[in-house]
């Protein structure tokens, strides 16, 4: 695997590539990976021949700076994984590569409707950094295909609406949220949690899955969010969002639908943790 740090040697080298015939995938992230992110590559190397990774912690996404300033930066560690998931570049910008005239004066890109809300409401401008960047991104690896993982499933929807919306031609193709044995969505922000606080973050997880469960029943959508509310609180989390939502458009309006997204968003001492849930409703006839 070879690391380059400059949108000019990454095209230099993608271009090689694609003038050997190879098709492209990319798999954009922030670093400090873990098995989700791996699982990203080796489902890109499937499909694929020539796969670059990205890793680049993005200032416009991040609303606070404490945030940003924390966020871990391990680039040796990820450089190492990457490696033994036969990944074939790397390209890790420093934040003067990828906004040269400064960020204050940086074109944005705004993807209205499905950015509203959810974490969109708790971010302000988050999603407006993410579509910026990812455009950046896709002008300057130009793939076939981009690889996204379904724990993040608002930021899919955003990326999915942005590249119909601009005629981007890169196919993007979702992979299933990697999960320990007890079921909390593997994330970079898990390294946030104590031993204490790790052993109670399940309780996100489990708690989607008790709203599913309780949707199957037909119970009052109102009632389960109130309850599934209270019983996470009850399991240490500060809950930030439980919003029920279509799963095709993110629309909240499920009324008919049959694919429905359970979504969650929590604090738990310093971590702010997000997971989600698709359920397929098994509608009655009576």
């Amino acid at each position: 695997m070879i690391t380059l740090h400059t949108v000019t040697d990454l095209r230099t080298a993608v271009k090689a590539a694609r003038l050997a015939g190879k098709t492209i995938g990319f798999v954009p992230t922030m670093g400090n990976l873990h098995d989700g992110h791996i699982s990203l590559i080796e489902r890109a190397k499937k499909e694929c021949d020539f796969v670059v990774a990205s890793i680049f912690v993005n200032p416009l996404q991040f609303n606070d700076k404490n945030d940003l300033s924390r966020y871990p930066r391990t680039l040796p560690e990820d450089q190492a994984r990457l490696a033994l998931a036969r990944c074939d570049l790397l390209f890790a910008p420093d934040v003067d590569e990828m906004y040269p005239g400064g960020q204050d004066g940086q074109s944005t890109v705004h993807v209205p409707g499905v950015s509203a809300g959810l974490c969109g409401g708790s971010r302000p401008g988050h999603f407006d950094g993410v579509a910026t960047v990812v455009t950046k991104l896709f002008n300057q690896v130009l793939p076939d295909k981009a690889f996204f993982g379904e724990k993040d499933f608002q930021q899919v929807a955003v990326i999915r609406k942005m590249v119909d919306d601009l005629c981007i031609p890169v196919e993007i193709v979702t992979v299933p949220t990697a999960r320990a044995k007890d079921g909390l969505a593997l994330s970079s922000r898990n390294g946030y949690l104590t031993t204490e606080e790790r052993a109670l973050a399940t309780g996100l997880y489990r708690t989607l899955t008790e709203i599913g469960e309780a949707l199957q029943r037909r119970e009052t959508q109102v009632s389960i969010l109130s309850e599934a509310t209270e019983r996470l609180n009850q399991r240490g989390f500060r809950t930030d969002y439980l919003e029920i939502r279509n799963a095709d458009n993110l629309s909240e309006d499920i009324s008919g639908a049959s694919r429905i997204v359970i979504l969650g968003a929590a604090f738990l001492g310093k971590a702010r943790l997000i997971d989600n849930i698709v359920v397929t409703l098994m509608h009655r006839n009576d």
